[in-house]
């Protein structure tokens, strides 16, 4: 290199504005046309203001002087809320934000780097997917990179953010990552309408095949945001309950807030309505449990018979896993099982403990859920919760009948405190069930007065089979306790099994029923 200093310097200034917007004024105008918001923005928009460090600007193909820095992706760390995160950003505006081997090779520099440090990863992705210029090279980078997740996985807090059209290999390293968030305009599939159409014949619109909500409903998606603004605010806001890593605790954030009944804690002592099947909003319930009534939801647009999400207790992070009487009267289905499952995974990996709020009338029946694999999907429902070793505790607030009661937190399954609502319902079935099974030939031989018969036996049945004090009598909850007092008593339980340990396994790995 020759020159003088100040030559040398004007020409990193000139590399680096070319590395800024490197596909210059087409790409400019390509993101016009398009209304996409350009990759820097949209790493500014995540990160705290100012923070971000970039690590790789000056990539590019090597030997090819027309070749564009950058590669199509940007990468580099920066901060939320003061706490380290690595990022990697597909630029659309270089080669569709395609994966060549200089991209690769970014790609898995940075995942390394967050491993050594110890540090969450955000992907925004907007890519099309393989490079065809590169042919094998491209899918080469593609296995590295979802190599280099493998080590990450359930050590740092890993998110994706779907923007754009993600096509082919561009939403398999997404669905890797622990949770996935898209815009109501964002697509993902693995092959569009167009090659569909050429391959099977099938005719399908790009909304209903790779729409967000579609993706949601089919269990791809954990959350759909009006827009990118707010997709990155719900990524801040996910990451402000989990700790940069699993070995570290995630942040404590005002603790001691309320630590006597309120007004608010009293309101649950009416809340579940006299009737057994008249339905309640289980929000109202969770909102008066926990720390200002905060719940950050995850997986809101699908299986919604189930809600899952995060929120504090005392200050501390716990996860939430509630039954939602308002869709299927809380039925457990598979699809509800396998949103259960995943976040109780992500829970169980960052030492986040677990809340069980119950009011389930079971399995949810049907030919239907038989053939899309309700027994395996619950059976991951099962495995999730017994393989856990994060603090659990359950509140029983009406009915936990049949399997539903076990893998809702049950004791037997292990979970650590149980506690029960006096309006609880625990039995193997509910009282109209058990009387169509065990009354069958009492009824038969009832003639007309069959209607009377069977009313007083469900009455008996709910009297003395399906109330909490037969489980509490025998050791199965742990406490029958006013609905006033489940916040305090979840202070309690949590705060006791805050320094809960497990006996290490010499097993390699589980084998969940997939």
């Amino acid at each position: 290199m020759t020159g003088t200093t100040a030559e040398r310097l004007a020409e990193l200034t000139k590399l680096l504005e070319l590395a800024h917007e490197p596909a210059g004024e087409a790409g400019l105008s390509k993101r016009r046309a398009k209304g996409i918001t350009s990759v820097r923005d949209r790493i500014d928009m995540l990160l705290d203001r100012g923070s971000f460090v970039e690590i790789g600007a000056l990539v590019r193909q090597p030997g090819n002087p027309d070749a564009l820095y950058g590669d199509g992706v940007v990468t580099g760390h920066g901060r939320i809320d003061g706490r380290p995160v690595v990022v990697v950003a597909h630029d659309q505006t270089v080669h569709g934000g395609t994966v060549g081997e200089m991209f690769g090779r970014k790609v898995v520099r940075v995942l390394e780097f967050a491993l050594r440090v110890g540090c969450p990863v955000v992907w925004i992705n907007d890519s099309g997917g393989a490079r065809i210029q590169e042919s094998v090279t491209s899918l080469s980078w593609y296995a590295q990179i979802a190599k280099a997740q493998i080590p990450l996985s359930g050590v740092v807090p890993r998110v994706s953010v779907m923007l754009g059209k993600c096509a082919a290999g561009a939403v398999y390293a997404p669905i890797n990552t622990d949770v996935l968030v898209a815009t109501e305009q964002s697509y993902m599939f693995v092959t569009g309408p167009d090659v569909i159409r050429e391959a099977t014949g099938e005719e399908v619109s790009i909304d209903e095949l790779g729409g967000a909500y579609n993706q949601a409903q089919y269990g791809n998606l954990h959350h759909v945001a009006v827009d990118e603004q707010a997709a990155f605010q719900w990524v801040r806001d996910y990451l402000s309950y989990m700790p940069s890593s699993c070995t570290e605790h995630a942040p404590l954030v005002n603790p001691g807030l309320e630590p006597e009944i309120t007004e608010s804690d009293r309101e649950l002592d009416r809340i579940i309505p006299d009737g057994d099947n008249t339905v309640y909003d289980m929000y109202d319930v969770l909102l008066r449990l926990f720390d200002d009534g905060e719940f950050h939801e995850i997986g809101a647009q699908r299986a919604r018979n189930i809600i899952t999400g995060f929120t504090r207790i005392n200050g501390r992070p716990v996860g939430v896993v509630a039954n939602q009487p308002l869709v299927l009267s809380g039925a457990i289905d598979a699809r509800a099982s396998d949103k259960a499952a995943h976040f109780i995974q992500v829970c169980d990996a960052f030492g986040l403990p677990l809340v069980f709020v119950v009011d389930t009338p079971g399995v949810l029946p049907g030919v239907e859920e038989e053939k899309i694999g309700v027994i395996k999907r619950g059976g991951r429902f099962f495995f999730a919760l017994m393989s856990a070793t994060v603090p659990i505790a359950t509140v029983v607030i009406r009915k936990a009948y049949g399997g539903a009661y076990a893998v809702m937190g049950c004791k037997q399954l292990g979970a650590d405190i149980n506690l029960a609502w006096p309006t609880a319902r625990i039995a193997v079935m509910g009282a109209e069930s058990a009387v169509a099974i065990i009354g069958r030939k009492q009824l038969a031989a009832a003639g007309e007065n069959a209607p009377a018969v069977r009313q007083e036996m469900i009455d008996v049945y709910n009297r003395t089979v399906a109330t909490p004090w037969v489980a509490a009598e025998r050791g199965y909850i742990d406490a029958v306790i006013e609905p006033s007092q489940t916040r305090l008593e979840l202070r309690r339980a949590l705060d006791l099994l805050r320094d809960k340990t497990f006996a290490p396994s010499p097993r390699k790995r589980f084998i969940q029923p997939l």
